[in-house]
């Protein structure tokens, strides 16, 4: 088996090399230099702004009249209209902020020699090893989770000396607080750097603070404080702890105390050593990592550092083995930036350094966050997916309040967009009104049901998501007019394929629609899992059933070009002024959504197929996340080969130094894309099995290069967890433990066959 590490001769000479760090609630960038140690700090409550409320009261006025113009063809003047008096106020979101850095300064200059850099994905700790004028150094690092502290352990050889800075780019003050500790104070202010795609706001916002503390171990060595600062002297073995806290209570309120916060922290951290507190992180870290093993082949590559096997993989050179370590990084990143309590992953995850960052990294939910918890049920690790729920929680309050302002309709809604103060309304541009995002996420908690079979969480947390969402669906849907394409059927408007624009056969252009696929495979995805989830219940909501039932009946079809036999994106055959387009959204049939099959669907498969096909020979999957959503799409064809060479490309021509996705710039929905997509490839539970269960497909999705490997701990839909070995290509033996006695349907290529598993029982096939 490949070890499980990220390793480099050299330090970090930029952010995008620096190795990553987190419990969920804060991260760490660790640059590991020689003459000066970086750690770029995050904790993940600190945004721009202050709670503000987006939307437009009685928006809804001027919906009948931009209906009325997009059923009429009118893109441009529905476009104006809406463009006017549709946007949320602001017109856009705040942004996820730094909240610092830490420098260490070391007194020794000297050659270095033999230095190595490492990320160890099974625990959750970096190290720091060198030797200078003949003097060995290591420095390990990891953000605990079960003591919510930043931990640095430094040794030498000799004595050595060094100081540690706190600075942060908002308003601040440094206090010392005894011997060995250094407090920062601050609060978030708008520091004026441009931005073209967050809101500006006067004044101060939350408050936080940074704490460090600095402990001499051993004989010798001693820690002063003054002027903000740390300075030790001739110490040989030195533990560093970094706390810190803000002043969110919630995204309504952020009067909460920061100090009462660090305060707790450190009195239960600092009372502890540091091999207690490196024994209880790795425990907890591993405990999460440890619960699914890959071995894909490719050892021999280990002897070569991270970024000299990322560079080959730009040749397009096989590397199975960085392939088996990429699908674990995914897994890691998602331990480390989504933990039960903490905020949801952003699209940087925790991770950022910019007080303007890209995209805000906010959460975009016309995608991306969605592709950031696209691994958590499959790859074990389903506490990580528990922060979008308590994210839904929250949109469902200010999305009732979107759906009634902007559509006069009940339930709740969501655009593509979402920040740290809950915003619902469609902000950024006309591209925003977009308001699909709560029945796209009403599927993740349906998935966790599925996964766990946790009914107690789909009928208290579960169920409320997907039933505002279907609510909100039932009372926005509008019949489309007689002499229209659909007339009869219920359609979406106004609609959007994310993102995309479209031709008209008079040479316009536009974004505004009605009816867009996308639109109509996510809600088929919501019906149907509602209609499932009402039914595993025990039929609570009858009437709400018989309307799903009744409206998915009417629903307008998904629909194939007579001109190109591609699925169409759009309710009529336009040409796409960029047909090589990032996102591939009527493809969401296929993945993640269920309703597009090779097996149940052909037809739709087979257009679905040549949609890619034209994608690709026009551009497309040129950024990160988009790549790796092309890993799930071909798998879920069953092409292997398709899939590992996405997957290739992903890591080759999209993945920087230290294994981020590359959008560009970073964003990193990519690694989980991709580590999902992987998943994917080498088991598949999303089909029905006609008894109400689903078929676990055994490597439905096994490419050529991956000729030998195993995988321990996959997760099937229906809770079963998956063993599996194989070898020349072909399935040498499975074993499947269930969590409930019943049948289970079995795929092993073509052959099908019907399993009795008992609970708890692990039953070997071969």
């Amino acid at each position: 088996m490949s070890e499980m590490k990220l390793w480099y001769t050299q330090a970090a000479a930029e952010w995008n090399e620096a190795l990553p760090l987190g419990n969920g609630r804060l991260g760490a960038m660790l640059f590991g230099g020689v003459e000066e140690e970086l750690l770029q700090l995050n904790e993940d409550t600190l945004w721009a702004g202050v709670p503000c409320d987006y939307n437009v009261p009685d928006a809804h006025r001027h919906l009948g009249e931009i209906r009325r113009l997009l059923l009429a063809g009118r893109e441009a003047e529905a476009t104006a209209l809406a463009d006017r008096e549709f946007m949320g106020r602001p017109k856009f979101q705040h942004a996820y902020q730094p909240l610092g850095d830490l420098r260490i300064t070391f007194a020794g200059r000297g050659e270095v020699q033999g230095y190595r850099r490492e990320l160890d994905l099974a625990t959750g700790i970096a190290k720091v090893a060198y030797q200078q004028d003949g003097v060995a150094y290591a420095r390990k690092c990891f953000v605990s989770a079960p003591d919510q502290v930043i931990v640095m352990h430094l040794t030498a050889g000799a004595p050595m000396s060094f100081e540690v800075k706190l600075t942060t780019a908002f308003p601040h003050a440094l206090r010392s607080d005894g011997p060995g500790r250094v407090v920062l104070e601050g609060q978030w202010k708008d520091d004026g750097k441009e931005t073209s795609w967050t809101a500006v706001t006067k004044g101060l916002g939350m408050k936080f603070a940074c704490v460090m503390q600095v402990r001499v171990e051993g004989e010798g060595g001693s820690v002063e404080a003054a002027d903000g600062v740390l300075r030790v002297h001739g110490a040989r073995t030195v533990t560093l702890l970094v706390a810190a806290a803000t002043s969110y209570r919630n995204y309504r309120d952020i009067s909460g105390d920061p100090e009462a916060i660090w305060k707790r922290q450190l009195s239960v951290a600092g009372a502890k050593s540091y091999t207690e507190l490196r024994r209880e992180h790795v425990q907890d870290f591993g405990t999460l990592m440890g619960r699914v093993e890959l071995d894909l082949g490719g050892h021999e590559a280990d002897a070569n550092p991270t970024d000299v096997r990322l560079a080959a993989a730009k040749t397009g050179a096989s590397d199975s083995g960085l392939a088996a370590i990429y699908y674990q990084f995914g897994r890691y990143l998602l331990v480390s930036c989504s933990r039960p309590g903490t905020q949801a992953a952003n699209l940087q995850g925790i991770w950022n350094n910019d007080t303007a960052p890209a995209w805000g990294s906010k959460y975009t939910t016309n995608i991306n966050i969605q592709m950031n918890y696209w691994p958590a049920e499959a790859s074990g690790l389903s506490e990580c997916h528990e922060p979008l729920f308590d994210l839904l929680d929250d949109l469902q309050v200010t999305g009732a309040a979107a759906a009634r302002a902007y559509y006069n309709c009940g339930g709740w809604v969501l655009h593509h967009n979402t920040d740290g103060w809950r915003g619902a309304a469609p902000v950024d541009g006309v591209w925003g009104i977009w308001p699909m995002g709560s029945a796209w996420f009403a599927r993740h908690p349906w998935e966790h049901y599925l996964y766990t079979l946790d009914k107690q969480f789909l009928m208290e947390r579960g169920w409320p998501v997907m039933k505002g969402a279907a609510r909100f669906v039932l009372d926005f849907l509008t019949e489309a007019p007689a002499g229209s394409r659909m007339e009869g059927r219920l359609v979406t408007c106004p609609s959007h394929s994310p993102e995309n624009a479209f031709r008209k056969v008079d040479g316009t252009t536009s974004h505004f629609t009605y009816a867009a696929t996308m639109d109509l495979e996510i809600i088929y995805d919501l019906f149907t899992n509602c209609l499932d989830a009402m039914k595993a219940l025990g039929g609570v909501d009858e009437e709400l059933r018989k309307e799903i039932a009744s409206a998915l009946n009417r629903l307008a079809p998904l629909q194939i070009s007579a001109h190109t036999q591609r699925l169409q994106e759009w309710i009529e055959d336009y040409a796409e002024p960029e047909p090589g387009h990032r996102h591939m959204s009527h493809l969401y049939g296929l993945y993640p959504g269920h309703q597009i099959s090779p097996r149940s669907t052909p037809q739709l498969a087979a257009a679905a197929r040549r949609s890619l096909e034209y994608r690709l020979a026009n551009g497309g999957g040129g950024t990160g996340w988009s790549r790796a959503w092309l890993v799930s799409l071909f798998a879920r064809l069953e092409d292997g080969q398709q899939a590992e060479s996405h997957l290739r490309k992903l890591m080759g021509d999209c993945t920087l130094p230290n294994m981020f996705d590359n959008h560009p710039p970073f964003q990193i929905d990519g690694n989980f894309g991709g580590s999902a997509g992987v998943a994917e490839m080498l088991l598949q539970s999303h089909e029905r099995d006609g008894r109400g269960g689903y078929v676990i497909h055994l490597l439905p999705a096994l490419p050529p290069a991956w000729r030998n490997g195993s995988v321990r701990g996959l997760r099937a839909r229906g809770g079963v967890e998956v063993e599996m070995t194989w070898k020349g290509g072909k399935l040498t033996e499975a074993t499947l433990k269930a969590p409930q006695s019943r049948r289970y349907a079995i795929r092993r290529g073509d052959r099908l066959e019907v399993v009795e598993l008992k609970a708890g029982v692990p039953m070997r096939v071969r």
